[in-house]
């Protein structure tokens, strides 16, 4: 924590190009996850909530070792605001030192100035802790 957080361009589910760089300003939550993963499922209306709760968030959902077409039905049932970035090669989730073990989710925060500030390993169990997390890092306001 503290260093550059590693730059990378992909693409989300729907084939929009996603690039890092360009939520610089902003702090982001970056959420590796899947539709497969139970924790994920649990964990994803916390997520929604939190980004109402703070406006200046942005989220960005790395799809980890999960077919785009489930990830995708995933996101859509759940009406999900932020983009699903895909990971061929499970090179963002590499850089991230994101592996199949001890498991997903995993979110990584970043703040305006892209440097990473904390990382939470599992999921957020309650609104509270997504909120202590969050508070780690200034608004970029």
């Amino acid at each position: 924590m503290g260093r550059a957080a590693p730059e990378f361009d992909a693409t989300d589910l729907n084939g929009k190009a996603v690039r890092l760089a360009d939520y610089r300003g902003r702090p982001v939550l970056l959420n590796f996850w899947a539709s497969w993963c139970v924790p994920c499922k649990a964990e994803f209306p916390l997520l929604q909530a939190g980004i109402q709760r703070h406006k200046e968030l942005e989220v960005l959902g790395v799809v980890f070792n999960d077919a785009a077409g489930s990830a995708r039905s995933f996101m859509r049932d759940r009406a999900a605001t932020w983009p699903g970035v895909t990971d061929p090669g499970a090179k963002i989730a590499n850089a991230y030192q994101v592996h199949a073990k001890p498991g997903i989710p995993v979110s990584i925060l970043i703040g305006p100035d892209g440097r990473m500030i904390a990382r939470h390993l599992g999921p957020f169990s309650n609104d509270t802790e997504l909120d202590q997390f969050l508070a780690t890092t200034p608004s970029g306001k």
